[in-house]
C-alpha cells in the first residue's frame, strides 16, 4: 500500500487550508510532510523515475521542519494545494507494474 503516505499528507495539507489552525499545526504538518515526501523521492529514485525523484525531493525540502521557509499565508495555501496535486498524481506515477511491494 504505497499510496498511504500520499493520502495521509494530502489530508493534512487540505486541513491546513483551515485559517483557524494554531501555528503548532503547521509545525506538525512540516514534520509529517517532509519525511513522507523524502520517502516518496527515494521510492521514485529506486523505480528509475528521476523527474519524480526531483519533484518529490524538492517538495520534501519545502516542508523541511528544521529550516522552515517563511511565506505569506495566501502563498502557503497555493503551495499546499499544488502539493496535494503532486501527492495524488504520484500515487499513479510511482506504481511499479511488476512488483507492488517496496524494494529493499
Amino acid at each position: 500500500m504505497i499510496w498511504i503516505p500520499q493520502i495521509v499528507s494530502s489530508i493534512a495539507l487540505l486541513w491546513a487550508l483551515n485559517p483557524d489552525n494554531p501555528y503548532f499545526y503547521y509545525t506538525l504538518l512540516r514534520c509529517l510532510c517532509c519525511p513522507c515526501f523524502a520517502f516518496l523521492a527515494l521510492r521514485a529514485y529506486r523505480l528509475d523515475k528521476e523527474k519524480w525523484a526531483w519533484i518529490l525531493g524538492v517538495t520534501a525540502f519545502i516542508y523541511n521542519p528544521l529550516q522552515s521557509i517563511h511565506l505569506p499565508r495566501e502563498l502557503w495555501c497555493i503551495v499546499n494545494v499544488i502539493t496535494v496535486v503532486i501527492a495524488l498524481v504520484s500515487v499513479f506515477a510511482l506504481r511499479n507494474r511488476f512488483n507492488y511491494q517496496i524494494d529493499s
